[in-house]
């Protein structure tokens, strides 16, 4: 995306396409790192397609890494997150998405005009998520408009809940 990372020593033919890039480069970082503590990607054309021939390329990625035990569960449209934790621990929501954030996920079979919207998010998926599992061993969510509203019409989106189980607090409160 631009002439000068990873320019040193290369012909400026091979750098004047600014406008190269791989639209499905997230699958497989995706498919070889997710969650792992550490993970190599080898950038290659046989990984990652050749999107233009004669270019020198690079690969740039951005990642966050999840505190040890915090789950994830990701469904397309249309089907249910189930949620689930282990006896004497209830749900805790860090966060949660209804919508579409990247072209990759949930694609198979797609047409792109369902997948070219990456910036859908449904403004109460959070609460929803929250008011539904918040506090319980499990819970049920369906991926769906009906359930989140439909904050981008056309795009075939997807939940992301990112979730941990925590101890159930048995309090005992005594007012004075």
């Amino acid at each position: 995306t631009d002439k000068t990372t990873c320019s040193e020593g290369r012909p400026s033919k091979q750098l004047q396409n600014t406008n190269c890039y791989s639209p499905n480069a997230l699958a497989p970082v995706s498919k070889s790192c997710n969650g792992l503590e550490s993970c190599e990607v080898f950038a290659t054309h046989t990984v990652f397609t050749d999107p233009c021939f004669g270019i020198y390329k690079y690969l740039a990625i951005s990642y966050f890494c999840l505190p040890p035990g915090v789950r994830s569960s990701l469904v397309c449209e249309h089907e249910t997150s189930a949620l689930n934790c282990d006896d004497g621990t209830v749900i805790r929501i860090h966060s949660a998405n209804y919508g579409r954030t990247d072209s990759s996920t949930c694609s198979t079979g797609r047409p792109a005009s369902q997948l070219a919207k990456t910036d859908c998010y449904a403004l109460n998926s959070q609460t929803v998520v929250t008011s539904g599992c918040e506090g319980k061993k499990s819970c049920s969510i369906l991926a769906s408009n009906s359930v989140f509203s439909d904050p981008c019409v056309g795009t075939f989106k997807y939940l992301y809940i990112s979730y941990s189980c925590v101890s159930k607090c048995k309090c005992d409160y005594t007012e004075q």
